[in-house]
């Protein structure tokens, strides 16, 4: 079974077989920039897990290569397409596809990538293909619903603890959750078993996403690899913002909604006023309680699993883990 002296070897595979997947062709215009997005990198977290969650049932990982790999093209996909609707500049520290192309290139590129997943799915044996399209059709539904709520959301003034933790569980979770959840399907895994990754991916998605809200005002600086506090600049509202909008009262209110609405303001001021203001209404401490209560559901998950290989489940929990206390 997989071990901890396996991981690297589980990730040059997946690299590799990333790196030979039939992604190219004409006109170069369109296949140019995939081959590009795809080529930055990336910790390629999701098919990891796939790979993982497969070998806590099977030792042959190299068989679901490739459904593994539609998973990292799909998701490579969502972030082309999403890097156009936040005009975002950059994508791990390279100039995004719409940047370096334009924005039709972009969305036509992404179109195929999707057609891509769905082309790579096909090498799923006959026995699990159907269930795994459906469900990755769900997801991929699921994950469109969450970005639109996201962007939804910028144009209220208003949103609650609720609805922003379903617009992350869909956005960014369930993709995490169907990425382990197709592992163990692919494995012949019970479906008590697959329906346990499954909500143990979605949990830990969930916290991973208030662990990124929460270093983007609490990073050390030196550490995260970006400017801190660019969604106070932003306004973009991240669990921090949306708790706080729901605790402020009085003065503290009124405060952080003249820094939320002030349309000319010195960056640094900024971040320093709304971050003090976080700091009075504890919000930090909050954002970690939360998360760690996620962390904590994702982890009784995994105990409820019918697997023999504690290795392979400790190699899952460790690199969970990692990611967890990662610090950018």
């Amino acid at each position: 079974m997989i071990n901890d002296n396996k991981l690297e070897d589980i990730r040059i595979s997946l690299e590799q077989h990333i790196k030979e997947l039939e992604l190219k062709g004409n006109p170069p215009e369109l296949y140019d920039p995939i081959t590009y997005l795809m080529g930055l990198g990336g910790k390629r977290i999701r098919p990891l897990l796939t790979l993982l969650a497969y070998g806590l049932y099977k030792e042959d990982y190299q068989k679901v290569l490739t459904p593994a790999a539609a998973i990292e093209v799909f998701h490579n996909f969502t972030l082309m397409h999403d890097d156009i609707m936040d005009n975002a500049p950059l994508r791990r520290g390279k100039a995004t596809v719409h940047e370096k192309w334009d924005d039709n290139t972009a969305i036509l590129s992404g179109d195929v990538m999707l057609v891509k997943a769905y082309d790579l799915f096909l090498s799923i044996t006959p026995e699990y293909l159907k269930e795994s399209l459906q469900l990755f059709s769900k997801t991929a539904a699921e994950v469109c619903e969450g970005q639109q709520m996201d962007m939804n959301f910028e144009n209220r003034e208003f949103v609650s603890e609720a609805e922003y933790l379903n617009m992350i569980r869909l956005k960014t979770a369930v993709l995490l959750g169907f990425s382990l959840q197709l592992g163990a399907v692919l494995a012949g895994a019970s479906k008590e078993d697959s329906n346990h990754l499954y909500d143990f991916g979605v949990n830990i998605g969930v916290a991973f996403q208030l662990k990124d809200d929460l270093l983007d005002v609490y990073a050390d600086k030196e550490k995260f690899g970006k400017q801190v506090g660019g969604d106070i600049l932003a306004n973009k509202k991240t669990y921090l913002l949306v708790k706080a909008n729901e605790l402020a009262e009085g003065s503290v209110n009124e405060n952080l909604q003249k820094w939320i609405n002030s349309t000319s303001f010195n960056p640094e001021e900024k971040v320093k006023a709304v971050t003090s203001i976080y700091d009075q209404l504890q919000i930090k401490e909050k954002t970690l309680e939360l998360m760690d209560d996620y962390f904590e559901r994702g982890f009784n998950q995994l105990s409820s699993l019918q697997v023999k290989n504690t290795a392979g489940l400790q190699l899952l929990q460790n690199l969970t883990h990692n990611l967890a206390n990662r610090e950018k």
